[in-house]
């Protein structure tokens, strides 16, 4: 038996269905935002998905919020800014700071379509919860160092000290005005023939969090800074989404972010170019999900350096996952110093796409920055580092593959599982190098590597002795 439908309630039913059927497909599709910049083609694009995996949330204070309908502003130019780009507006940052910090929920805004200068100043807490330091509109420092006050630190510039639940963006741009610290004679590759000059050589890092907790960074632009562009040191649960940091290819010791000291890091969705390591991760770090980040040009993604001058240097628990690096001189990277103790574990590099890569992967335990260094028995112990889904083109003047572990601590524990790097340009480099590396393939790998070590070495049977 068959039941008809009026044509205008069959036309009614199939509009419905269709509209249900729309509605639930666009919510059930997960969706990868694909995000433009100025520089180079969608970040993340080229590189398959990983896994699902569960991300941290921002603190509370990651709201930036809205100037017009928030009551909590402290705009810097009603105490006295006046944003020509010249004039020192230290004092009237200073005093908004101090306003701003004093209220729950605030906002200290540095407003668009304005130009402020300060001094190397220091932004101290504790404040109230939620306080966001909102940068809408450009905010330097001095133009080099010959404008750079004596009283001031030539080590730092804009720093966050002692402080819970802050957060910094905005859509405007911290300008570093580095060139003229680029050109001191002392920087690298100065003086004839690569070599440096004598003379002062002290450059300010651009923005530093220091001793703080809960931080956000978000939804900035940082760019051409003198030394690193963000630093954090003694600092915990930091969350960093959608950075862009941006300084000329042969810009000296212009790490784009550095941790050390620290634990809990998200870095997420951020683009970075510049000349120095992308991501450095110094001693004293633990608990580093580094995601969806592209890098180039650049150093790479660096652990390190670690144990300098016989210290101890302990790093644990980093992952870098959905990555792209292009272009760079290295591709992910541990490097330590001879003579160190403590040691580098659990870490993972998952799914990251190699462009143009000159040492695409490297641990170098003979670190050195001149021909001085003597060897040393001591080392900090390299294991359990895992390589998966690492794809690309390298530059062949160097082997994609590189392990030049201690004489007398292994690394241990190395494992690679579909890794595939072929030459951007030439004949294909066959010989990735090993030295007292130990690990396992899981896939064979391309160029094919035979010289990792079957099991595990025997010097290592008191692992407890490199714990940290």
């Amino acid at each position: 038996m068959s039941i008809e439908l009026p044509r205008g309630w069959l036309l009614i039913w199939i509009t419905f269905a269709i509209f249900t059927l729309n509605a639930h497909n666009s919510e059930g599709r997960t969706h990868f935002h694909k995000k433009r910049n100025s520089h180079g083609p969608y970040i993340g694009s080229p590189v398959p998905q990983p896994p699902a995996y569960p991300t941290p949330s921002p603190p509370d204070s990651g709201d930036l919020g809205d100037p017009s309908s928030d009551g909590h502003i402290f705009d810097v130019r009603s105490y006295g800014a006046t944003g020509d780009g010249s004039t020192d507006d230290t004092k009237a940052f200073m005093s908004a700071w101090k306003a701003a910090c004093a209220v729950e929920s605030a906002i200290l805004l540095v407003p668009s379509d304005y130009i402020f200068m300060i001094t190397s100043t220091i932004f101290s807490g504790p404040c109230k919860p939620g306080l966001v330091f909102k940068v809408d509109g450009v905010l330097m420092p001095p133009d080099g160092p010959n404008s750079w006050p004596d009283s001031d630190s030539k080590k730092q510039w804009l720093v966050f000290y002692r402080l819970n639940g802050m957060t910094l963006g905005g859509s405007g741009v911290v300008e570093g005005n580095g060139e003229k610290w680029w050109d001191l004679p002392c920087k690298p590759h100065r003086g004839p023939h690569g070599s440096t000059l004598h003379g002062p050589c002290d450059s300010p890092a651009l923005i530093r969090f220091f001793m703080s907790s809960n931080l956000v960074v978000r939804d900035l632009r940082v760019q051409n800074s003198p030394q690193f562009h963000v630093k954090f040191d003694g600092c915990s649960h930091i969350f960093i989404e959608n950075v862009s940091i941006n300084s000329p290819a042969l810009s000296p010791n212009t790490d784009g972010i550095h941790i050390e000291n620290s634990k809990s890091i998200f870095i997420s969705n951020c683009f970075i170019s510049n000349g120095d390591d992308c991501i450095s991760i110094g001693p004293g770090c633990s608990a580093v999900d580094i995601e969806n980040v592209t890098c180039g040009p650049s150093h790479g993604i660096s652990i390190g350096s670690l144990g300098v001058h016989n210290s101890q240097a302990c790093v644990s628990n980093v992952t870098v996952r959905n990555a792209v690096i292009r272009n760079s001189d290295n591709g992910v990277r541990i490097k330590t110093w001879q003579g160190g103790m403590g040691s580098v574990t659990g870490i993972t590099f998952d799914t990251v796409l190699m462009e143009n890569v000159r040492n695409c992967i490297i641990i170098d335990q003979y670190y050195c920055l001149s021909k001085a260094c003597l060897n040393q028995t001591s080392a900090v112990f390299v294991s359990d580092v895992s390589y998966m889904n690492v794809k690309g083109t390298y530059d062949v003047r160097s082997p994609p593959i590189h392990f030049a572990c201690s004489d007398t601590i292994p690394c241990a524990n190395i494992t690679m599982s579909e890794v595939e790097l072929l030459p951007a340009q030439g004949e294909m480099v066959d010989d990735p190098f090993c030295w007292n590396a130990y690990g396992a393939l899981q896939t064979l790998t391309i160029p094919p590597i035979t010289c990792l070590q079957d099991g595990s070495p025997q010097s290592l049977s008191e692992r407890s002795a490199y714990d940290c």
